[in-house]
């Protein structure tokens, strides 16, 4: 019997070095009946890079060396985020699993579009690139600090500290992405650098400054939304195959999706707004109740904070942390990380 899963998509930062090679090595170790399928979606996504005057997917990721200057410039990383993660959901074995909703964090949310057919392969990838050098080109900056303890239960203290700068900085520092156990803020370059210093540190590396990332979903984002709006009309987007929990917690169900709307919220409040990860996970598991939470790759990043998201809402009697890793040691865990090898095979097709 299937079991129901809920699909989450990956953000920005989780294709770095441990990575380089990874879409290329799970193509090659995908089963004979899909492989074909894998390695045409990702000509399809190079053939479109070319177009654009781009480096390959398949050339980023086969390089010898990973390079922080060429890998993580924002048209490169974002587009190895989104082919990663896009391949790895057609790699999800549907005899096994039935996927019944997708969400993702923060670009992850572009993922989840594609994932569930809003896009076609190529306009995805012409617009992950595109929204990554709009919003990359913006000013300010983003930091993440953590508001748990270290059982992963909501800690006051580091809460009131970060409503502190909130408002010491009203106007210029602002929530970003509400992020499991994480707070990530961003706004100006001096607000974030003042709070930075007056946050104190925490588990030995936080406030942690994100190289490299503009104030995302902040109102320093307006101009990149304006231009994303004007450069990608409703004609663009189709309706989407699979329900989809957006970064306010809010269900688009099929075939009921007002596509104008769902335009004006992925190029408007979904770049301008607070990105509530914690939120979208939350309403989704409680909607649509998966038997199994998937997440894709590229890395394994997101199983934190999904574990935290879960454990503030106490789902099925987590608690704390070590409530969610006896879930986890389960011979099935209840979340499945893709790009953990032992997980990754409980998900796929047979692998050859």
């Amino acid at each position: 019997m299937k079991k129901t899963a809920l699909v989450v998509c990956p953000g920005r930062g989780t294709y770095n070095k441990p990575e380089l090679g990874s879409i290329s090595a799970n193509i090659a170790a995908s089963s004979p009946k899909i492989k074909e399928d894998l390695q045409s979606v990702l000509a399809t996504i190079d053939a479109e890079r070319e177009q654009q005057g781009l480096m390959t997917v398949s050339e980023l990721d086969q390089a010898k060396l990973f390079k922080t200057s060429l890998h993580q410039k924002p048209e490169h990383a974002a587009a190895l985020i989104y082919a990663a993660g896009y391949l790895d959901f057609l790699s999800i074995d549907r005899e096994q699993y039935d996927v019944v909703a997708l969400t993702g964090n923060s670009m992850g949310w572009y993922t989840a579009m594609a994932c569930a057919e809003a896009w076609s392969v190529p306009t995805s990838t012409r617009l992950v690139t595109s929204m990554a050098q709009l919003t990359a080109g913006g000013a300010g900056a983003q930091f993440i600090y953590p508001i748990v303890d270290a059982d992963w239960r909501p800690d006051p203290q580091r809460i009131a500290l970060v409503e502190e700068q909130l408002a010491k900085h009203q106007g210029e520092l602002f929530r970003s992405i509400n992020y499991g156990g994480y707070a990530v803020l961003a706004g100006t370059e001096a607000a974030c650098s003042t709070a930075v210093k007056a946050l104190p540190t925490a588990d030995e590396r936080f406030p942690m400054v994100l190289p490299g990332h503009a104030a995302f979903h902040t109102s320093i984002m307006a101009d990149a939304a304006a231009t994303a709006q004007e450069t990608w009309p409703v004609a663009a987007f189709q309706t989407p195959q699979t329900p989809l929990v957006d970064g306010r917690g809010q269900a688009w169900l099929t075939p009921a999706t007002d596509l104008r709307a769902l335009q004006r919220y992925t190029l408007g409040h979904q770049v301008t707004e607070t990105y509530d990860f914690s939120k979208s996970v939350q309403v989704a598991v409680k909607e649509f109740a998966p038997d199994h939470i998937i997440l894709l790759g590229p890395g394994s990043g997101l199983g934190g904070a999904v574990a935290q998201a879960l454990i503030e809402m106490q789902w099925q009697g987590l608690t704390d942390k070590a409530s969610f890793s006896e879930r986890q040691a389960q011979a099935k865990p209840y979340v499945l990380s893709m790009g953990l090898p032992e997980q990754r095979a409980l998900v796929t097709a047979g692998q050859s």
